[in-house]
């Protein structure tokens, strides 16, 4: 039985961390098993916000090609291409943008937000209003059936099943509108309690050593209202025991009962914290130092995918144009 065929990118804007782990990419190997995927990473989209400055912009797109290898993705079971090293999307992507209202991308829920979260960047660009309809160019190039989105992604994905239903109205039935595959996309707290990121400065990286680790959970802020060891604590407002709530899940009530009685101290609740990251972690690491030896067979693991993800991708192409009776 033909599987159905599931699609998801990533933007490269450094090396993957544990957020990005919990909330996509361990969905994505998951998924592998059971659909014809098609993941890639989306550097056409970095250049929304991040147009400026690419200075950065290779180095970045070498390091989530090698972390989304270590994490398990297998190039035998899933395509795994840059965005770029495919201009179908930017063509198909230039078409959809002819139909498509400008309302439509003004109402865009991220939109506005980002724009105020952004204030430090001019983002007054076709290109920012208009990456939703690069977003489904993306998607339906590949007439994927469904797409992993958590719950803040669905109006992102209907204007995608918008696009593609007024192209088929206007012109020919053409593209398949693809459903959501609703994932939990916990947001996960970064070291000093703040949305885990980056440009926080707060990321414990997939790919950092076991050193690197527990040096970074031992500098993590707790709870602030516990200032001494026989203190009761408050586990539900510390960011570490979220972390055992997630890679810890068989002692982590203990420890928040041990926390509330202060049977245990912040110490050693991050040591307890640091190795189970680390144990966690340990086959990604592994596998990412081999990758780290051989970041040619990472450009050709990507560039093979790429071939077979434009195979498609032109077929695509050639049908809409066809359907616009442009060729």
């Amino acid at each position: 039985m033909k599987k159905k065929r599931a699609l998801s990118g990533i933007q490269p804007s450094g090396k993957l961390h544990l957020g990005n782990f919990v909330g996509a990419l361990s969905n994505w190997v998951k998924m592998q098993e059971e659909y014809e995927c098609f993941f890639f990473i989306a550097d056409l989209h970095a250049l929304t916000t991040g147009y400026s400055d690419t200075s950065k912009l290779k180095e970045s797109i070498l390091d989530v090609a090698t972390d989304m290898l270590s994490v398990g993705l297998d190039p035998g079971k899933s395509t795994l291409f840059i965005q770029s090293d495919i201009p179908e999307h930017s063509e198909l992507h230039l078409m959809f943008s002819m139909i498509t209202p400008l309302a439509w991308l003004e109402r865009v829920p991220t939109y506005k937000s980002q724009i105020e979260e952004l204030k430090e960047k001019d983002l007054g660009t076709y290109g920012f209003l208009g990456y939703p309809v690069l977003q489904a160019a993306d998607i339906l190039i590949y007439k994927a059936d469904v797409v992993p989105v958590g719950q803040d992604q669905l109006p992102h994905l209907e204007l995608t099943r918008e696009i593609g239903r007024r192209f088929n109205n206007c012109y020919k039935d053409t593209f398949p509108l693809p459903k959501d595959l609703l994932t939990e996309t916990p947001i996960l707290p970064g070291l000093d309690g703040r949305k885990m990121s980056k440009s926080y400065g707060n990321a414990i990286n997939i790919s950092d050593s076991p050193e690197i680790i527990r040096k970074k959970v031992s500098e993590a802020i707790t709870d602030p209202a516990r200032v001494k060891r026989e203190d009761k604590g408050h586990p539900d407002v510390c960011n570490i025991f979220t972390y055992h709530k997630f890679f810890n899940k068989a002692e982590y009530k203990q420890i928040g009962q041990d926390c509330r009685s202060a049977k245990i101290g912040c110490v050693e609740c991050k040591k307890n914290a640091a190795n189970k990251l680390v144990e966690m972690l340990a086959p990604i690491y592994e596998r990412r130092m081999t990758y780290e030896q051989k970041k040619d067979d990472v450009v050709e693991i990507f560039k093979s995918g790429g071939i077979r993800a434009q195979a498609i991708a032109r077929r695509t192409l050639t049908e809409a144009k066809q359907a616009m009776r442009i060729i």
